[in-house]
């Protein structure tokens, strides 16, 4: 059957036209089925009321000692029950029926897609020629080698940024580094003041100050008396 549906001549006409009778056939025959089992649900039903009325009335005529009409009344019942089971026989053969043809359906509808897309698929590749991916496979890596090179364009430095020479800076930028370095180490090193505590320095606040003896004059030279009495002289 794959074969047929697969194969590399197409069906004939006769093929599809038998293909849609055999589905219409198929969704007529479910309808049928499914009417005939809601038929048969409906009767059952029927039948159960009509098997329990017949158990009531057998015990009404127990209860009224009436054993020939109660009998009477099981017999219907017996009866009854034994028609309800073949209504449940009946029914579940016509769905078992009508579940098959549901499954036949489903395959044959997943049958027919698979052939359509093969087909479509077949047709695809048909149009789609080697020679033309080869083309299109040509232009995509000539496009993606244009656009290489324009970005390593715009990735070169432009105007008076492309003459400088970045070794030179570099070595600038760290002879500037090793100036401000040596700067750092010439400048003494801070005298670190101790700070006394709190109550340390309370205290010496609180000692009063020794005083301070005045410096007195040292002795003039014979030179200097001299030449403040050339002075005194001058000034007259």
């Amino acid at each position: 059957m794959f074969k047929k549906l697969f194969g590399q001549k197409a069906p004939p006409s006769g093929v599809s036209q038998s293909s849609a009778s055999a589905a219409n056939k198929t969704i007529s025959a479910i309808q049928n089925l499914t009417e005939h089992e809601e038929s048969l649900e409906k009767r059952k039903s029927l039948l159960e009321k009509r098997m329990d009325l017949e158990q009531e009335k057998a015990k009404k005529f127990l209860s009224e000692k009436k054993k020939a009409q109660a009998l009477q009344c099981l017999k219907k019942k017996k009866l009854l029950e034994n028609e309800i089971a073949n209504l449940d026989n009946m029914i579940m053969r016509v769905n078992e029926q009508r579940m098959m043809l549901e499954g036949q359906r489903t395959t044959t509808e997943v049958v027919s897609s698979m052939h359509t897309a093969a087909l479509a698929a077949k047709e695809n590749m048909r149009a789609m020629k080697i020679e033309n991916v080869d083309k299109v496979v040509d232009e995509i890596n000539e496009t993606t080698d244009q656009m290489r090179q324009l970005n390593e364009v715009f990735a070169a430095p432009l105007g008076l940024g492309a003459d400088l020479d970045e070794d030179e800076l570099m070595a600038e930028l760290e002879e500037i580094e090793a100036t401000e370095l040596d700067k750092e180490l010439l400048e003494p090193a801070p005298v670190p003041v101790t700070k006394l505590p709190a109550a340390a320095q309370a205290s010496s606040e609180k000692m009063p100050s020794v005083p301070q003896k005045q410096k007195q004059p040292a002795a003039k030279t014979q030179e200097e008396l001299e030449l403040e009495a050339l002075q005194a002289e001058m000034a007259l």
